[in-house]
């Protein structure tokens, strides 16, 4: 077996699930949380920088507003995520300062991803904190959020967060073993995979549904963020946060659980900015030409390749390019908004100004502005 990969790594983000941290959705479980900060804590005395998404808050929040289940209600949810945040830092501090370690609040949605300057705005903060050795915590600001700004898990804020700091590695605490070959609970012979690289296609059948009522994210959403997270270079351990000192462990080069590795050179900044938008205006099907022209030749998205143009949007705004079949194959800043663009979709460059009357860019979308998934 191959030494953790997370074993040479210097910046880490650590996610925690709901189901490491709560009393099986019945609020906080304090102990647990000493746990995490103490190796946490031994981490940091190894010279690593961490970043902590932890999961929680809306489980405390509805054991403090003494509630018998989880609300449905988007109001309510929110409403228990704001009380139970409270709590989660509160107690995250107080366990870290035991350590004397600063602990930092970053409450984020994609929308503070998706702006240029916020997420530079981001980035910056977090750099700092962790040169002032502060130990940031991170979680959605469930708040606020609406399925427009949502990130949606913390499985893909870990991985997003991954890529914002440039993060060697993602490490995804969970309560399964890793990945298997097939779901082990109905499948007995299904083979654990313990190395494999981050993004292949078959990963994804193998993963299964979500496996806790607690949480919201299966092993489908780990195996997704490690593939986002590849695309900034940072390699992701999915292992049962059961394991004793599993952080540990895994810094001193022990092989635990499932790594996925990052293989392929990582997006340059600007790129990984436009991988990662998770929602979009709108989307310009792209026919085969202008599919095999983008992945192969590393080429411009001119209007002649656009089939259809799906959405409303402005010149300017990223926008998903999707092949015949609707897959995503790439995000890009565009140069015409959505009515100018079904007008020159389908015609020749030469055609643009005689169509609108002028003709900013021949291209629809620079190659400088786009980037592949």
């Amino acid at each position: 077996m191959s030494r953790s990969a997370i074993a040479d790594a210097r910046r880490l983000v650590v996610k925690v699930g709901s189901s490491l941290v709560t009393n099986e959705g019945r609020g906080l479980d304090h102990e647990r949380l000493a746990l995490w900060s103490a190796q946490i804590a031994r981490l940091r005395e190894m010279g690593k920088e961490v970043v902590l998404v932890s999961s929680g808050a809306i489980a405390e929040g509805i054991k403090r507003l003494g509630w018998n289940k989880r609300p449905v209600a988007l109001n309510e949810l929110q409403a228990a995520a704001a009380v139970g945040q409270m709590g989660l830092i509160e107690a995250y501090e107080r366990s870290f300062r035991v350590h004397g370690l600063y602990t930092a609040q970053i409450l984020l949605t994609h929308a503070d991803l998706a702006d240029r300057e916020r997420y530079l705005n981001a980035r910056s903060t977090l750099r700092t904190l962790l040169e002032l050795k502060a130990i940031p915590i991170i979680n959605e600001n469930d708040t606020v959020t609406t399925e427009e700004i949502k990130v949606g898990d913390n499985d893909t804020l870990g991985a997003l967060v991954a890529n914002l700091i440039e993060a060697d590695a993602l490490i995804i605490l969970t309560d399964q073993r890793g990945l298997y070959s097939a779901d082990p609970r109905l499948h007995p012979e299904a083979e654990f995979i313990f190395e494999a690289v981050a993004g292949k296609p078959e990963l994804e059948d193998m993963a299964g549904g979500a496996g806790s009522s607690v949480g919201t994210g299966g092993m489908l959403t780990k195996i997704l963020a490690a593939k986002r997270a590849a695309r900034s270079g940072a390699h992701t351990v999915i292992v049962s946060g059961r394991e004793e000192d599993v952080l540990v462990r895994l810094a001193m080069g022990e092989s635990l659980g499932t790594q996925l590795l990052a293989v392929n050179a990582p997006l340059a900044a600007r790129r990984q900015w436009l991988a990662d938008h998770l929602q979009v205006r709108g989307s310009l099907r792209l026919d085969e030409g202008a599919v095999r022209a983008l992945r192969l030749q590393g080429k411009s998205l001119l209007s002649i390749g656009v089939a259809e143009v799906i959405g409303e949007f402005h010149r300017g705004e990223v926008v998903a390019c999707i092949d015949t079949q609707g897959r995503d194959i790439a995000r890009g800043l565009v140069n015409y908004g959505a009515d100018e663009a079904r007008r020159i979709a389908r015609q020749p460059s030469s055609q643009i100004a005689i169509l609108l009357g002028y003709m900013d860019e021949a291209e629809l979308i620079h190659r400088d502005n786009l980037a592949l998934l």
